[in-house]
């Protein structure tokens, strides 16, 4: 069963801690995604900022930042061309399977590095960004994000966020809700013309986090073709748990499925984005996941979960 995890944030650990991406001590590398049988990888570009740049330990503006870990990433691509290659295009994942290659599809986690400027999405779609997250968890030019405070968490987006989703649809880049208020989410749905996904975010009606989506939310997406990647975290799974079990991520799974559709529920782990701990360790071991999944679900389904759903809306989208 090939994999397409929607979301990690392994590239800032590299940049962080200084290793590769063929082989490390983190949740995913070439090798693990090799054992698990991945298909490809999202790898984000995550773009830390408030307490999050100051625990991190980086420094710079967001667009700085950004071209570090861009560096970092062509230069891992680069390096390790005999596993990986970059995929720009649905058709450029089914070349690199037929050459026996992982697809790389980078992405972008916060789209603060826009500043209300629509060329910057020019900029990064010629560096390969095909997926971008508008938001992490502070306000930023486009929108607000997330927030306990239901006022806060029910503003749409900003005017020059509407204009950034329609010209990511125009540009071929998949627009990600992920982080996104729940305002935000709406007027997403109401003016994305594309298909657009939750990378990597669970059920609100089985963990009450504002992250995570709610039943009609979830409807919504599953009617606008999107789809959403559950996410390992174990808080988005179990309400303070900081042990993620693989029966709570089939929970999620199997309600997501039930209210979004069969056709809209896909993978998003965050992993080397997550610190709880984890039943499956690392990418290497999600054969556990996939054979709990397997006494409930048909091949046919189990492969939409797995990588079909995804697949979908990268050929829909780019």
């Amino acid at each position: 069963m090939k994999l397409l995890d929607m979301h990690c944030d392994t590239i800032l650990e590299c940049l962080i801690k200084n290793c590769g991406i063929r082989e490390n001590n983190l949740h995913i590398d070439l090798n693990k995604l090799k054992k698990a049988g991945a298909l490809g990888q999202f790898f984000a570009i995550w773009i830390p900022s408030g307490e999050a740049a100051e625990h991190y330990g980086v420094t710079g503006t967001p667009k700085e930042l950004f071209y570090r870990m861009y560096d970092l990433y062509e230069a891992e691509l680069k390096k390790n061309s005999d596993m990986i290659l970059p995929a720009l295009s649905y058709q450029d994942i089914l070349d690199n399977e037929k050459a026996g290659k992982l697809s790389s599809i980078l992405t972008i986690e916060d789209s603060t590095l826009l500043d209300g400027d629509l060329k910057v999405i020019d900029e990064v779609y010629d560096k390969g960004v095909r997926l971008m997250t508008l938001i992490w968890n502070y306000e930023n030019t486009l929108a607000y994000p997330n927030d306990p405070d239901n006022e806060i968490h029910m503003k749409g987006l900003k005017p020059f966020g509407i204009e950034a989703v329609e010209y990511m649809n125009k540009k071929g880049i998949i627009v990600d809700v992920s982080h996104l208020n729940e305002g935000g989410f709406y007027d997403v749905a109401k003016h994305s013309k594309k298909p657009f996904v939750a990378s990597h975010s669970c059920a609100r009606a089985l963990s009450n986090e504002s992250r995570n989506l709610t039943d009609d939310q979830l409807k919504t997406l599953g009617e606008k073709g999107g789809v959403v990647g559950v996410n390992f975290y174990s808080e988005f799974l179990v309400e303070k748990s900081m042990h993620t079990k693989t029966e709570d991520i089939v929970r999620h799974i199997d309600y997501m499925v039930d209210k979004a559709g069969i056709e809209s529920v896909g993978l998003g782990t965050d992993f080397d984005g997550i610190d709880c701990t984890l039943e499956i360790e690392n990418y290497g071991m999600m054969d556990k996941l996939i054979s709990e999944l397997q006494k409930k679900y048909s091949d046919d389904q189990l492969e939409k979960i797995c990588s079909g759903n995804t697949l979908r809306i990268i050929k829909e989208c780019l």
